[in-house]
């Protein structure tokens, strides 16, 4: 069966739509049911958090706490996923999500890993989750389907002794010029993934001089969504997908 290569389809097609931690704007936030409908409003991809549980399993969600998108409390390195597990993950969102529970990553790589690319960021430092992501990678054959991130520089290193799959920085600020120089050089990243007001034109020319492919966070205007792909952009990261998708068909 042909695999599409996610940095293939990046440089040779238009600007590419992932769902924020699936289609958050219409369902609740990193669950299996935010991805799959993510995958029915015609985005490209997904990006999603994960955390290690205490018994070292990849749990898909944002903060290092359950308290905000659960009805439990607690940190997630300190709970077995058996105990996430039992969390209520969607009624916080709408009673129409109520019971959806939290996902792994396997559950992710298994229900839309076939029909989405994934960009998996990596939000906790605990020891051993770069090793957790890139054997649940291997497991599922899905090296050529995902991209990893993350704001942590010293994860992604990690990362790139344990795996050939491509790396993305994310940004808050403005990429400087050293770290440019520096990807220029070796290629380290495949992608920066900075906040999308900051990036321009001079921005994009920088950018491009360093070798890197540009997915830019979070989108939710279709006019910005339609100026940046203008500029370039390889990937638009949105709560809006739906939106987004279509906004580009029009742009």
């Amino acid at each position: 069966m042909f695999v599409e290569n996610l940095l293939d389809v990046l440089e040779a097609k238009e600007t590419l739509v992932f769902g924020h931690r699936g289609a958050s704007a219409s369902a609740p936030q990193n669950t299996l049911a935010a991805f799959e409908l993510a995958a029915q409003q015609g985005a490209h991809g997904i990006e999603l958090d994960v955390h290690l549980t205490r018994d070292r399993q990849l749990a898909v969600i944002h903060d290092a706490t359950v308290g905000s998108t659960t009805d439990g409390q607690g940190a997630v390195e300190e709970m077995s996923l058996a105990q996430l597990k039992e969390l209520d993950a969607g009624a916080w969102f709408s009673p129409e999500f109520a019971a959806e529970r939290i996902p792994t990553l396997e559950e992710v790589f298994a229900a839309v890993g076939d029909r989405l690319f994934v960009n998996v960021e990596i939000k906790s430092r605990a020891p051993g989750i770069e090793n957790a992501v890139a054997d649940c990678i291997r497991h599922h054959q899905m090296e050529a389907r995902v991209l990893l991130s993350s704001f942590d520089a010293g994860v992604l290193r990690r990362l790139r002794l344990l795996t050939n799959v491509p790396l993305g920085l994310l940004l808050f600020q403005a990429a400087d010029d050293a770290r440019l120089d520096a990807n220029r050089a070796n290629r380290f990243y495949a992608a920066l993934h900075p906040w999308h007001e900051f990036v321009d034109v001079g921005y994009m020319r920088r950018v491009r001089e360093s070798g890197c492919l540009v997915n830019v966070w979070t989108v939710n205007d279709p006019l910005r969504a339609c100026q940046l792909a203008s500029l370039g952009v390889n990937g638009i990261i949105t709560d809006h997908p739906a939106e987004i998708v279509a906004a580009l068909q029009q742009c």
